[in-house]
């Protein structure tokens, strides 16, 4: 109830100031948001505005389908960030900037976030051979060399007490190692692939020396300070960046937004054309990506 009146009222004061409507500034889901706080600023903003603003469901993405929203927008940038991954780990030329061999099957890759960005780009990856061996939560971190399966490790997860759910599916699992909430052990564990999948500013002159991947995929937004990125480009560590590979989100809310702006879903297509009252229309949330 407390969350849902700080993000109601936080939108009173947008709109108050002119800050936001689907053609000045649109605000999408982040860390510790989701459908429900999108759908609280849409339902908000239409209070206010009435009859006056008729494309009003297009002032935020990230919503419920039943209120606007698009399907396959939860795991769009996860997925992005795999489509991004098997890009490059496919060129040749960039492989053997980074010292690898061209492929995903066999690579190692640790994930330090495990949102919607880190459990769906490790489900992607896990599909094309990667082999997710690291896990940074705020209950803590998990290794285990040989891999830990990310459906699993979420559905072990479920309940309120993270560290305590992290402890114990470490114990249930052979070979996975689980360390405290601020040890940064598994940002230093050898890995091909590090994703830093959840705050600003993780990789930075404290932490970077000590990094031992052989490539950064920026899932999240600016994880990396300037003087993180001079370390690592000085190691020889491929850096991929957020603007690209966490692109996949934002292209998916470009998609909502154009469908409420023009009453139409992207991605769909007409059936049985010869027969208007017998249209059939499919979503093809793919086709978006």
């Amino acid at each position: 109830r407390e969350v849902e009146k700080i993000i109601r009222r936080y939108t009173v004061e947008l709109y108050k100031k002119n800050f936001i409507s689907p053609s000045i500034d649109v605000p999408g889901p982040d860390v510790g948001t989701g459908e429900t706080e999108m759908n609280w600023m849409k339902d908000t903003y239409e209070t206010l505005c009435g009859t006056n603003e008729p494309k009003a469901s297009a002032i935020v993405t990230g919503k419920s389908i039943s209120q606007g929203g698009i399907d396959g927008r939860t795991e769009s940038t996860g997925y992005g960030l795999f489509i991004g991954l098997k890009y490059f780990l496919n060129k040749e030329e960039v492989m053997k900037k980074a010292g690898l061999k061209v492929g995903m099957k066999g690579k190692t890759i640790i994930f330090q976030g495990f949102g919607n960005v880190g459990y769906w780009g490790s489900v992607f990856c896990k599909d094309e051979g990667l082999i997710t061996t690291g896990i940074v939560e705020v209950g803590g971190s998990l290794f285990n060399p040989n891999g830990i399966d990310p459906i699993t490790f979420k559905k072990a997860m479920a309940g309120k007490d993270m560290a305590a759910n992290m402890k114990k599916f470490a114990d249930d699992t052979p070979g996975t190692e689980y360390y405290p909430p601020n040890d940064f052990s598994i940002f230093f564990k050898e890995c091909d692939v590090f994703v830093p999948a959840a705050l600003e500013r993780i990789v930075n002159r404290k932490t970077a020396p000590h990094m031992k991947c052989k490539i950064l995929a920026e899932a999240a937004n600016g994880p990396t300070t300037p003087d993180g990125e001079k370390i690592l480009i000085e190691k020889g560590v491929l850096i991929l960046p957020d603007i690209l590979m966490n692109a996949g989100g934002v292209t998916c809310s470009y998609f909502e937004w154009l469908k409420n702006l023009e009453n139409n879903n992207p991605g769909r297509y007409i059936a049985n054309v010869s027969k208007i009252s017998n249209f059939r229309m499919k979503s093809r949330t793919k086709d978006c990506f």
